[in-house]
């Protein structure tokens, strides 16, 4: 079985969009203050952009956990 940990961090754009980077194989743990605080300084950076336009604020975050496992097959 492997477990997949992925950091979806949710931004505002200018024009109104949300903006979703993942982050794969996220830190075990992880606190809501690193992951605030990291999607500050993609704010103030000013680092990525997309089809809404610049990112301009914070919407909000999860982290996604997935277990996998292989089926043997008779």
């Amino acid at each position: 079985m492997s477990t997949q940990r992925v950091l979806e961090m949710d931004f505002s754009t200018e024009l109104n969009k949300t903006h979703r980077i993942k982050v794969y194989d996220a830190k075990d743990p992880l606190t809501g203050t690193e992951v605030g605080t990291a999607m500050d300084n993609i704010v103030s950076k000013n680092i990525f952009s997309g089809t809404g336009g610049e990112i301009t604020g914070k919407i909000g975050a999860r982290l996604v956990v997935t277990d996998k496992s292989d089926i043997e097959l008779v």
